[in-house]
């Protein structure tokens, strides 16, 4: 007997929304396989280094959009469509909505062309549930910069001197991270319009909160539109 698809969950949000550690929570509660973009693959790792990476050359608007879409692409084909074929539930860290409000709102890109290209490299495969997790951009600067701050500490940053430690920080972020505000308001927009746009398969929660608080805001939201995918949990 053939098995039935998987479900596929995407979590959208600005860097520092918290939608990395919801994705994990989420993946661990449903016993789903959990992955992320861009760079889950091999060739995609070679991707994201292209793409974030400020030590290389900043690559062309269109071409930055053509590379996240050949991630993507092997992304699907390596880790995302077989485990859904294997009937396995799915949870990435960022998918199709990365670069229709990335690209698209974010960049200036035709969001019309973005989702032409978005659907030829996934070769269909859609989220079942895209959740967004929305935070005001002042707190996803905070966490960004606690976070970096917090990843120095672990090295060397007691042995050094205040400057230096901001220089390091401000160092550590990557291409788009590095973006101003202007840009990542523009991002935020996107995501809630694309959600508005389509109810049934996007939803929106409010990341403003403590973890606890959020993972259950996300888990109804998912129960709510995904039900079954929490069957295994019960039986």
């Amino acid at each position: 007997m053939t098995p039935r698809r998987g479900r596929l969950v995407a979590f959208e949000g600005v860097d520092g929304s918290g939608k990395s550690t919801q994705a994990r929570i989420l993946a661990t509660t449903i016993g789903a396989v959990l992955t992320f973009e861009p760079g889950a693959t091999g060739l995609g790792s070679a991707l994201r280094h292209l793409l974030l990476d400020p030590g290389h050359p900043e690559p062309e608007v269109r071409a930055e959009a053509l590379l996240m879409a050949a991630d993507r692409a092997q992304h699907v084909a390596e880790v995302i469509r077989p485990a859904l074929e294997e009937g396995r539930a799915v949870v990435t860290d960022r998918f199709s909505g990365s670069t229709l409000a990335y690209q698209g709102y974010g960049r200036g890109l035709p969001v019309g062309e973005l989702s032409q290209l978005v659907a030829w490299a996934t070769g269909g495969v859609e989220p079942d549930l895209t959740v967004v997790v929305d935070v005001p951009l002042a707190v996803a600067r905070r966490r960004l910069e606690r976070g970096a701050a917090d990843r120095l500490e672990r090295g060397a940053a007691d042995r050094l001197e205040r400057g230096a430690a901001d220089r390091l920080v401000k160092r550590s972020a990557d291409r788009l991270e590095r973006l101003d505000v202007r840009f990542f308001s523009r991002v935020r927009d996107g995501y809630l319009e694309l959600a508005g746009a389509d109810p049934l398969r996007w939803s929106v929660v409010d990341g403003d909160a403590d973890v606890d608080s959020v993972a259950a805001a996300v888990r109804q939201a998912v129960e709510q539109r995904l039900g079954d995918v929490f069957d295994e949990e019960r039986s």
